[in-house]
């Protein structure tokens, strides 16, 4: 790790634990009431959203609300008191945190995720970490680029600089990407370490998803027990040794469709967000140089009919997706390419539709909206980064699945 004094180190806050739910009060929440505590939270994220943006992380307060309502403990197993939700009512709970902000929708998002992830690893990290003292993490998941991976006993020595470190501003855990030098075939392997033994370099500098706060992480020569250790190849088929200790099939779901979902519930609760402010404004704004608000205009009537159609078109491509990802998990075998790569597609296409009921609404609605105390705006630039996300590379993904319906295999490991 450089230690040059260019480097800025980020301001992160790491949790000391203690705010634990009660178990009891575990026992007795509902899918419906964990859903009304997400919805409830909804104008708490939208009032501190522009606050987001400017620390450039999420708010103390926002996520300490968050943390008390219960949603990272979505996919903890039942085994170490967890709720083990499905996944229906992930999306549930987390659209109305991202209609909220689609930053802190984002990085709760993930973060709930990435206990799924942590389900995957071999029973005595399940052990060590949901057994012994964090009843969930709160833990970014790296992969680019891959660390360096050296063999030692018991373990690895893992060096390495990871990007969109998402969630590590409020991390207690780590979930980073190695890989072995000179090993043939090569293997990605993922990597599990406690948050205060990396530095998180104050990177995040980024014209949308401002709030999130995805700085870079780094760790040198960092030992990592062989048991913290997974081969990320069983966890894209949705077999890793893990998701085998759950009965649960919600643990065996092929991990990328399930991050390209994961990922897209707060784009589309933003454009839910975004095509409801612009009906609201249709009634109060007037265009230069005509009589009567905006709304009695037959043109904006359509415009705000196309955005809505794109956004709810987005939201039932994400929950097709979801239901496809559980066929693939319920049915016990491995899932093949072709099946990925189906719901791979369907994940990019909802996010274009997104991004075209945001376009549509801000084109619409004039210079104003690119004032920058106006939410429109913001809007637009968080679509914009979040579409970047490699998952929703359409070009990419409509190569893999024109490749399987020819009988090619795929041409990377991004399926």
């Amino acid at each position: 790790m450089n230690d040059s004094a260019s480097i800025k180190l980020a301001d992160r806050r790491i949790p000391t634990g203690g705010d634990w739910l009660d178990p009891a009060e575990l026992e007795r929440l509902t899918p419906a009431e964990l859903v009304d505590r997400a919805i409830a939270l909804r104008p708490l994220l939208e009032a501190h959203s522009a606050e987001a943006e400017q620390l450039r992380r999420p708010v103390d307060s926002v996520w300490q609300a968050l943390r008390d309502s219960g949603v990272f403990y979505h996919f903890v197993p039942r085994a170490y008191g967890g709720l083990e939700f499905s996944l229906e009512t992930f999306i549930d709970a987390m659209l109305p945190l991202g209609e909220g902000c689609a930053s802190t929708g984002w990085v709760t998002s993930f973060c709930v995720e990435h206990n799924w992830m942590l389900a995957q690893f071999p029973k005595a990290a399940q052990d060590e970490i949901f057994g012994g003292g964090w009843p969930y993490v709160i833990a970014p998941g790296v992969t680019m680029p891959p660390g360096r991976a050296v063999p030692v006993a018991g373990g690895y020595r893992l060096t390495g600089r990871w990007k969109w470190g998402t969630g590590v501003m409020h991390a207690d855990w780590i979930l980073a990407t190695g890989m072995i030098p000179g090993e043939s075939p090569p293997r990605m392997l993922f990597f599990a370490f406690p948050a205060s033994d990396a530095a998180v370099i104050d990177t995040w500098q980024m014209d949308g998803m401002v709030g999130t706060g995805s700085n870079d992480i780094a760790a040198d020569d960092l030992f990592v027990p062989e048991h913290r250790v997974i081969d990320m190849g069983l966890m894209r088929e949705g077999r890793a040794p893990g998701a085998l200790l759950h009965a649960n099939p919600i643990y065996r779901m092929p991990m990328l469709p399930f991050l390209g979902i994961t990922a897209a519930i707060p784009a589309v609760g933003t454009a839910h967000a975004t095509v409801g402010r612009f009906r609201d404004r249709l009634g109060v704004r007037t265009l230069h140089g005509t009589v009567g608000p905006q709304g009695e205009k037959p043109i904006a009537q359509m415009r705000l009919a196309q955005a809505e159609m794109h956004a709810r078109t987005a939201e039932i491509l994400l929950r097709d997706a979801a239901r496809q990802c559980m066929v693939l998990a319920e049915r016990g075998t491995a899932s093949t390419a072709e099946e990925r790569t189906y719901i791979r597609v369907q994940i990019a296409t909802l996010m274009e539709h997104c991004r075209q009921a945001i376009r549509t609404v801000c084109e619409a609605s004039g210079s104003s909206a690119h004032s920058l105390d106006n939410p429109l705006q913001r809007a637009l630039r968080d679509i914009n980064v979040m579409a970047s996300h490699v998952v929703y590379d359409l070009d990419m993904a409509l190569e893999l699945r024109g490749r399987t319906l020819v009988g090619l295999p795929p041409n990377t490991a991004l399926t």
